[in-house]
């Protein structure tokens, strides 16, 4: 019979709040270090990374015209963005390239940071589960790199080219606050890559007893809005960006499902071989 790992002696609250914290300072280590190498290598993250979706020759721009052209319009294809960046405070590009080299840390030191939950929860896992511990790892940093990437590659152009195009009058000049244009840019890739990491989160929710893919398929058409709202609030106003950016978290909602239908599976399964 499979049985939880324990410890010698058992824990108090206290010892697990320390331990806690430990796993965060090493965390914050790891992102720290990885955020260093961001910060000297300037050149790369920002004119060939960052700033990258304001060319009209990125590569989202030019599929998006190619599909156009297959059409026979020419309706998505791009030539000119018409902004141009400012800093408007003293230490904004200071503070813009330190607060980008933490979140190139963070995006790079992912797979370390899920290392590091999961040798804090594994304690109160079985001795099965626990050996699962590469498999996690693996497919939730899998899953957080699509997203980050879809991000990236897919809202964040959608976004820059919306907003970057918008305009009430021709007497408002386009010039955007480098701060305000990295924002958009740093969120709409985090938010995507920690979407992205449903299938993970409904997994532990129903092995904690907390869902069933009952309840998930009840209240599917209620998911449905919530994730419009969502790919809303991540995407310019329109429609087309919106249903982009929700057929994949569809996607992600289906496969928790059946995620969470084999987990229940096999927590009915151990219940019996335990009666």
């Amino acid at each position: 019979m499979a049985k939880k790992i324990k410890s010698e002696k058992e824990m108090s609250f206290l010892d697990h709040v320390e331990e806690l914290r430990w796993h965060l300072v090493r965390s914050s280590i790891a992102i720290f270090l990885v955020g260093i190498v961001a910060f000297l290598m300037k050149d790369l993250i920002f004119n060939k990374i960052i700033f990258a979706p304001k060319d009209p020759d990125f590569i989202t721009y030019r599929f998006f015209c190619m599909v156009s052209k297959f059409f026979g319009t020419e309706g998505l294809c791009i030539d000119d963005m018409p902004f141009t960046f400012q800093s408007l405070a003293m230490a904004e590009q200071f503070s813009v390239h330190i607060w980008t080299s933490i979140t190139v840390g963070f995006i790079v030191a992912f797979p370390f940071i899920i290392w590091e939950v999961w040798k804090f929860i594994s304690p109160g896992l079985y001795e099965k589960e626990r050996k699962g511990a590469r498999s996690f790892i693996i497919i939730s940093s899998l899953l957080f790199f699509i997203g980050v990437l879809f991000g990236y590659y897919v809202v964040t152009p959608l976004s820059v080219n919306f907003l970057g195009n918008y305009s009430i009058s021709d007497q408002v000049e386009r010039n955007i606050k480098i701060g305000s244009y990295i924002a958009l840019v740093r969120s709409s890739a985090l938010a995507s890559g920690l979407i992205f990491e449903l299938p993970i989160i409904m997994y532990f929710l129903t092995k904690m007893g907390l869902i069933t893919p009952a309840f998930l398929r009840k209240y599917r058409k209620h998911a449905l809005v919530i994730v419009l709202i969502l790919a809303a609030v991540i995407t310019p106003p329109d429609i087309i960006s919106q249903v982009i950016v929700a057929i994949p978290i569809l996607i992600l909602y289906e496969v928790s499902i059946q995620i969470s239908k084999i987990v229940l599976k096999r927590e009915l399964k151990k219940e019996q071989e335990n009666d």
